[in-house]
């Protein structure tokens, strides 16, 4: 009897079954399965084997649910990598990796419905006449034998939308049992290679594509460093011209998927319909089509999307380029595995033997110390395109306002005063304040009560446009309070301001602009996000209020002015990290202006203008930045010179969460000892009802990391498993951001 290791869509392990009565099944083919008592799932064969399970009933497999496999041997390599890299299972990959029509399940054998591929009406040769009668056909029904001539050519069949004979023709050739209608599986065809009309490069993006390829004869990794507005995608489309030239498939990763319509756009300009967009918000049709599609046929494709593009089956994969590489978008939270996008993006071109390109305005210190040490290879490009000039960086000192009576609301005068200049030139102004809302929280100014989430330990952001003060954690809303729950005063203040009071008070100040509003209350879906970007494009709006939305991929040829409104919520978050996302926000920020002939300004607004990270915004650059980091990063231990491992735990009762936790912690140190920190709550220490305490473990960069994942893997597999933990959630986030 045969068995087969299946992969599940479930967070366990592969489970036996047996196959014997499926020939020929392969590696990498989808499967039904029954899983419990009911259950029927889709499963993948991992592998194929004589060994029974030693305990308990082994299940036949069902059925076979395609007449190919639906994973390639690179897939499943990928997926082994992040499964055991990121400390999942196998189901846990497959579970985010495939799209939903190809992994249905179902309560019952006769509900299961697995995903049919798309069907055309052919027309096919039943009985072809012989010499004799054709040439009679010819003589009597010459458009009749053209019909026969054309199957015959075509290997006796043809889809009847490449037909152009009318129906009579047809009926009358069924009616003489020439011919017969039938069905087939539609075959998806590549779009040829056309002209590419490539852009031409400066001199300066010249030579960077140079170093770019001299770098990656070399190495496989190069890091493209190149400021805002120097023509980056340029550059790429270049090297992905020359791969899809050579017939291979060139995956384009973005962090955010509000960036891959216009990306795809401007791409389908030079590529065609080569290119494909590809990422969690299409419908789950779209996505099976795109996943089948690209299995069914050879490589030579262009594919933009976000991290779920990694998982795609790419027959010969040439090129990965990540845009914005820095972001930490990338990284995968929930659920697991909680992988890194830019990282499995390296790891999944190398199984494939092929090239990445990591590409920001603000690396990453991660992918610039790597650099560094030669292990990526290193390339500048310091110049915008087109001869403009990076916008001039305006540091306001905030309190030096206020003591002044120069302060108006939330805006110093130094910014009021440009936001006025630009107006009267019809130039338009973003005001970048990372926070969505109106508040972040109201406060009884009587006796200090704030309105607090009863299921997260945050308080309530007030919303004003639908008078609700919501959980920006769980989502739990209600309708904004008339007075103070506890001494009934009525005078509720809002405290702190987010993008709608920085809407409302611009409006206010300046009653003449046209000001628009982009975060994610009002930019919900992706036609939203469109809508608003194109209209402020194309001048239907002066200002432009924004959280970290506006800080990426946005090019506005009519902006000149960006104000950042509180800077030090930026720099004073309690994070290893703060300062170099502040610096990479910061400075993404105010690469959007200034982007054509006109130049730019960017004013800062912070309380604290003598902090290390302004001075080397305005003045040092990013050389000298990183190498203060790395030198701090060095002397504390943290990455790159560490690689770190979280550990979280949840659970409704403290007591139980605490007991847990200390017994997990004592079991870590005696193996890493002061590699382990904690165990500790952090910051907001309950969400959605469910109490938390992190452990993190520093493994140096010259240990064996995956010996201490392992390690780590087992000591949590115990604890998972004992009484102390008993419905204690426990999970490992490997290289956390």
């Amino acid at each position: 009897m045969t068995f087969a290791d299946i992969i599940l869509p479930l967070a366990q392990p592969c489970y036996t079954f047996a196959v014997s009565h499926i020939p020929d099944l392969k590696v990498g083919e989808a499967v039904a399965v029954q899983f419990g008592q009911r259950s029927v799932y889709t499963g993948i064969v991992l592998r194929l084997h004589n060994n029974p399970p030693k305990r308990g009933k082994v299940k036949p497999v069902l059925k076979r649910l395609y007449n190919f496999a639906l994973l390639t041997p690179k897939q499943i390599e990928f997926w082994s990598w992040m499964a055991s890299y990121y400390l999942s299972t196998l189901g846990e990959v497959m579970r985010i990796a495939l799209p939903s029509l190809v992994k249905p399940h179902a309560q019952s054998e006769e509900l299961y419905i697995p995903y049919s591929l798309p069907t055309e009406r052919v027309l096919r040769v039943k009985n072809m006449p012989t010499a004799e009668e054709f040439e009679r056909l010819s003589r009597r029904a010459p458009r009749r034998a053209a019909l026969l001539s054309l199957l015959n050519a075509n290997g006796g069949e043809i889809a009847r939308r490449e037909c152009s004979a009318d129906s009579s023709i047809i009926s009358a050739l069924i009616k003489a049992g020439y011919i017969e209608c039938g069905e087939r599986e539609c075959k998806p065809q590549v779009q040829p290679i056309s002209h590419t009309l490539l852009p031409t490069l400066s001199e300066a993006q010249s030579r960077a594509l140079e170093r770019i390829d001299s770098g990656l004869a070399v190495c496989n990794v190069a890091l493209l460093h190149g400021v805002t507005s120097s023509g980056k995608t340029e550059i790429y489309t270049h090297r992905i011209a020359h791969a899809l030239a050579q017939g291979q498939d060139v995956l384009f990763l973005v962090p955010e998927i509000s960036l891959t319509t216009q990306l795809t756009e401007r791409l389908q300009q030079m590529f065609g319909q080569r290119v494909i967009s590809y990422h969690s918000k299409l419908t789950p049709l779209r996505r099976t089509q795109i996943y089948m599609d690209m299995l069914l046929t050879d490589a030579g494709r262009l594919i933009v999307g976000a991290r779920s593009a990694l998982f795609l089956p790419y027959k010969n994969l040439g090129l990965v380029v990540v845009d914005e590489e820095h972001d930490s978008s990338y990284k995968q939270t929930e659920p697991s595995p909680r992988y890194h996008g830019r990282d499995a993006a390296v790891m999944l071109a190398s199984l494939h033997g092929a090239k990445t390109i990591l590409g920001s305005a603000t690396p990453s210190l991660e992918s610039f110390n790597n650099a560094m040490a030669g292990k990526y290879a290193g390339v500048t490009l310091m110049s915008r395109y087109g001869g403009s000039l990076p916008p001039k960086i305006i540091i306001s000192d905030t309190l030096r306002a206020v003591k002044r009576g120069e302060r108006k609301s939330h805006f110093n005068k130094e910014l009021l005063d440009r936001i006025e200049e630009r107006l009267q030139r019809g130039e338009q102004i973003i005001l970048f304040q990372n926070r969505r809302g109106y508040a972040p929280y109201v406060e009884c100014p009587r006796c200090g009560w704030t309105a607090r989430c009863p299921h997260c330990n945050v308080t309530l952001s007030r919303h004003l446009k639908s008078s609700t003060l919501r959980c920006h954690y769980c989502g739990y809303s209600v309708t904004e309070l008339q007075y103070c729950p506890d001494c009934k005063t009525s005078q509720l203040e809002a405290k702190g301001f987010g993008t709608e009071k920085v809407e409302e008070e611009i409006a206010t100040l300046f009653p003449s602009a046209r000001v628009l509003r982009l975060d994610s209350d009002v930019a919900s879906s992706e036609s939203a996000y469109n809508r608003i970007i194109q209209h402020f494009a194309d001048g239907g709006a002066d200002i432009l209020v924004g959280t970290q939305i506006v800080a990426k991929g946005l090019d506005f040829k009519g902006v000149t002015l960006i104000g950042i409104l509180n800077a030090d919520n930026l720099i004073l978050a309690p994070d290893f990290r703060a300062v170099e996302r502040a610096w990479q926000t910061l400075l993404q920020v105010a690469g959007r202006a200034g982007r054509r002939d006109k130049a730019g300004e960017v004013v800062i607004q912070t309380s604290d203008v003598s902090h290390p990270l302004f001075a080397a915004l305005s003045e040092q650059g990013y050389q000298h930045f990183a190498a203060t980091q790395l030198r701090e990063r060095q002397m504390f231990n943290y990455p790159p010179f560490s690689r770190l491992i979280r550990i979280t735990l949840r659970h409704h009762i403290p007591a139980h969460l605490a007991q847990a936790a200390s017994a997990l912690g004592v079991s870590l140190r005696a193996k890493f000892g002061s590699r382990v920190l904690g165990p500790v709550t952090p910051l907001i220490d309950r969400i959605r009802d469910q109490y938390i305490v992190q452990i993190i473990i520093k493994i140096e960069s010259s240990a064996p990391f995956s010996r201490a994942r392992a390690i780590v893997a087992e000591i949590v597999a115990e604890h998972r498993a004992s009484p102390t933990a008993k419905g204690v959630a426990i999970i490992c986030d490997i290289d956390p951001v």
